[in-house]
């Protein structure tokens, strides 16, 4: 998923998103742990999405609390 299309979502679609995509990032580690994967990259994919996500979610909860990254640093 890119950036440019979590940065779209609403908040609560986020989150969902996220739930859904930290299941399956799980259930894909739990199937390479049983018998590899026919792509093992995919894991690394997931993970990198559910870090895109978390990141936004972050971000987010921060502009609503009024909390902003001083930048000059």
């Amino acid at each position: 998923m890119k950036q440019e299309v979590i940065r779209e979502l609403s908040t609560p679609e986020l989150i969902e998103r996220l739930e859904e995509e930290r299941i399956q990032l799980s259930k894909l580690k739990m199937n390479h742990a049983i018998s590899p994967l026919e792509n093992p990259n995919k894991i690394k994919a997931y993970r990198r999405t559910v870090a895109r996500l978390t990141t936004e979610v972050v971000k987010r909860n921060k502009e609503a609390a009024g909390i902003k990254k001083d930048s000059n640093k």
